[in-house]
């Protein structure tokens, strides 16, 4: 069921689901997550189970702010705290060291917890009322809600509430918060390892976070030394971010050139392309579905997403995309692209 996220009874729904260990669409400046309460176990649970994601990839926890950031982690080094206050609220998320006895679940077992604070006023407005008393004025506070995207675990990941209803059905409360601003997953930032290491690229880009930490930054793996290999945090794995549809990336001559290759072949075939690019590309094909990117990297990471849902909905089976520049401001879209060609 969507309701308007802002009304006070869909957030009052929303927090008494949550203290009941259910599960919420929850929409933020990012993407639309799927939260539940970070300490209840049987209820992230649930998330993974929903999701169909292995228990031991770790969940991003979503707090409104320092004192939730102490429930959860045991350290915080004075580069972090320098990264919340610039960037908190907004799309960082920083690994920190997670305290003994809280949200092992939502960690996928390992002692490190990823931690972030949206910005989004839905988000923003339910973080807020878990942290008061219930109806009967009393009730442990919800410290933070474990919210990876509400989508299936791999695909893509949902930018309006009814790409959630799309995902889950109906019994899913789903608040609608619009679409997000920013359309791809927070930046990661790793803060275990004595420096800043950026695990995951987003809308906050390395040269902002390098600018705030400090030094230079180490290209960071994303995974485990050792004979753990869990992920150290969402959305690390090589094939990520998925459609339906074959994704493939090219240049602006290469892409060419294959429809040229196809040419009227093209309206004879059984498979439907679709294109997403910055070029003009030339096909007489009545066949061909086409998107084009913006120039802007900020506008297409908002957008990213809803093209490659949109793009599954009208049946395309091969999804040609321009690769987009190899600059700092294109990095997340970058990063999101190449996962998804991946699968």
């Amino acid at each position: 069921m969507i309701a308007p996220g802002l009304a006070p009874q869909s957030i009052a729904a929303a927090v008494r689901l949550i203290r009941a260990g259910e599960l919420v669409g929850l929409p933020t400046e990012t993407v639309y997550g799927l939260a539940a309460n970070a300490d209840d176990a049987a209820a992230v649970a649930k998330i993974f189970q929903a999701k169909g994601r292995p228990a031991d990839h770790p969940l991003i926890v979503h707090v409104l702010g320092a004192p939730q950031v102490a429930h959860f982690a045991q350290q915080v080094p004075d580069f972090a705290r320098a990264l919340m206050q610039a960037f908190w609220p907004g799309p960082l998320t920083l690994i920190l060291q997670r305290r003994d006895g809280v949200a092992a679940a939502a960690a996928g077992g390992q002692h490190s917890i990823g931690l972030r604070c949206p910005s989004h006023p839905v988000a923003q407005a339910l973080l807020q009322a878990c942290q008061e008393p219930d109806a009967s004025g009393a009730g442990e506070p919800v410290w933070g809600v474990a919210a990876p995207s509400a989508n299936q675990f791999g695909r893509v990941s949902p930018t309006t509430a009814a790409h959630v209803q799309g995902e889950f059905g109906e019994p899913l409360l789903i608040l609608d918060g619009g679409a997000c601003s920013v359309g791809i997953e927070s930046t990661i930032v790793d803060c275990t390892r004595g420096a800043a290491v950026v695990l995951r690229p987003g809308a906050i880009s390395r040269s902002q976070v390098e600018a705030v930490a400090c030094g230079p930054l180490p290209e960071g793996t994303g995974l485990q030394t050792g004979p753990a290999t869990a992920p150290r945090a969402s959305g690390m794995l090589e094939s990520h971010y998925a459609p339906r549809a074959k994704v493939r990336l090219m240049d602006e001559r290469s892409l060419q050139a294959a429809l040229d290759l196809l040419g009227a072949d093209l309206d004879a075939s059984s498979t439907v392309i679709a294109t997403y690019s910055r070029a003009v590309l030339r096909s007489r094909s009545s066949k061909l579905i086409r998107r084009r990117m913006p120039d802007d990297a900020t506008a297409t990471a908002q957008q990213l997403f809803a093209v490659l849902r949109d793009f599954d909905a009208q049946g395309a089976r091969l999804i040609w995309v321009e690769t987009p520049p190899d600059t700092p401001e294109w990095e997340g879209v970058r990063d999101r692209l190449q996962r998804a060609a991946a699968a």
